[in-house]
């Protein structure tokens, strides 16, 4: 049997030619597998959950760590093996979440700029102050959280999983190995556009981040919902690193995808009015992408959980954090979501559906830092494979007392919609098969005859 070999280049050249048909028929491939890891039995698929081993962990020198994340589909067996920079567990004396998720930062200096590009011209025209805050400017504290940027990895570190896939067939045959930077964060993008792509109103989009989930999320975003997207807003602890990102997007391999009314800003920590820009971006946002190794939420719950900051539904996939320690979104913003609707406040507030979406109940009770902190029960928490069918989906909504398929669809075309996502191998060798299936197709990578 031939061998297909994908390096990092090869995957991104062939990921960088998929149009929007390639990408729905992807994600309509990872939504079935996902629903059958959620539904499915041993006689009946191979992508059932009880058929995927579970990851293993090998720490290494220098903050790195090395995974073994082993899986199955119906047609395929893999492993990946990728090698990560990790943020260390905080002490117990470090500011962290406590049970009732109060935090305690002491004052910053963190300031931003807000910049915007309205053509493919790289200059960055400055909407804020450049003057930076002094290092004895108290930072603006609400409800206990006083706003900096939150701690993660070295933003001169990368934090791009360093390896490679490997596919074999279901009688052990090896038929792909595929370089595992860019497809992790390709497939981790698409699985978190599954929900999005049912979102009806998608004008403005809030990512943090600027590295390589950051950018699949805004391509695939881009993709699926064309010109309905108006204005994207990027906001990173670095300046540099969020305005070449925004750059690549102006870049020609953005040209086929990017509409000409579309609006880019950056909000960074460098410069001035960091902690009003914050909560402008994030109140106005439909869909927030949160893309970092964060072990503090990157902004404070009250931009949501308040009158306010309810009024209108938001998509937030939240899939930077995979560790315990780690957390994007402050665990009050979780428990606002599962907690029970009385519909007795005086402000209309959007529709929520008492649970938080993730990937995989049993990896995120474990590992899903949000999920802890807010110390949920696994009946406030749905797998996202039992929603991709909403007919089916529908049937268990009834049965906890709900609309159906009515109320279901509605919620998650408009309603306020979490999903929080650690990586399942599934979707690797999944995502996997069609790459080397479309790389095959266009004569991409290398192939080895006779392996």
């Amino acid at each position: 049997m031939p061998l297909t070999v994908l390096g990092e280049s090869d995957v991104r050249r062939l990921l960088l030619t998929l149009d929007q048909d390639e990408i729905l028929e992807m994600g309509n491939n990872l939504a079935e597998a996902l629903h059958e890891y959620s539904t499915g039995t041993q006689e009946t698929t191979g992508c059932c959950s009880s058929n995927q081993p579970q990851r293993i962990s090998i720490p290494a020198p220098n903050s790195r760590t090395t995974l073994f994340m082993p899986a199955s589909t119906s047609t395929s067996r893999g492993i990946k093996i990728i090698s990560l920079e990790v943020s260390c567990d905080p002490s117990p004396s470090s500011p962290t979440a406590s049970n009732k998720g109060s935090l305690h930062h002491s004052p910053s200096t963190a300031s931003s700029v807000t910049a915007s590009i309205a053509s493919r011209s790289s200059t960055v025209s400055s909407q804020s102050s450049h003057t930076p805050s002094t290092p004895n400017t108290p930072s603006t504290s609400i409800s206990n959280l006083s706003i900096r940027p939150p701690p993660s990895l070295k933003s001169t570190e990368s934090t791009a999983p360093i390896g490679s896939l490997t596919l074999l067939t279901p009688f052990g045959i090896p038929y792909a190995i595929v370089s595992a930077e860019e497809l992790t964060a390709f497939r981790t993008a698409l699985a978190s556009t599954l929900l999005f792509n049912k979102r009806q109103h998608v004008h403005n989009i809030t990512v943090f981040g600027a590295g390589k989930q950051a950018y699949w999320h805004i391509r695939l975003a881009l993709l699926l919902k064309g010109s309905a997207v108006h204005h994207i807003d990027i906001v990173n602890r670095s300046f540099d690193r969020a305005k070449a990102l925004m750059q690549e997007i102006y870049s020609d391999e953005w040209a086929d995808i990017r509409h000409d009314k579309l609006k880019i800003s950056i909000v960074s920590s460098e410069y001035g009015e960091y902690t009003r820009l914050l909560k402008e971006h994030v109140r106005k946002a439909d869909a927030l992408f949160l893309c970092t190794p964060s072990i503090d939420p990157l902004f404070p719950a009250e931009h949501l959980t308040s009158s306010e900051g309810r009024k209108k539904g938001r998509y937030i996939s939240a899939i930077g954090s995979y560790r315990p320690h780690m957390v994007e979104l402050h665990p009050d913003i979780l428990r606002q979501a599962v907690s029970p609707d009385h519909k007795h406040h005086h402000h209309k507030h959007a529709e929520k559906s008492g649970v938080v979406i993730v990937d995989s109940l049993e990896c995120c009770m474990k590992e899903a830092g949000e999920i802890r902190q807010a110390e949920l029960k696994p009946e406030q928490l749905v797998e996202v494979g039992e929603l991709l069918m909403v007919k089916k989906a529908a049937m268990k909504e009834i049965e906890m007392g709900g609309e159906g398929e009515k109320g279901l669809k509605r919620w998650l075309e408009g309603g306020n919609v979490i999903y929080k996502s650690v990586g399942l191998g599934l979707m690797d060798i999944c995502v996997g098969e069609d790459v080397v299936g479309v790389a095959r197709e266009k004569g991409i990578g290398t192939t080895i005859e006779g392996f």
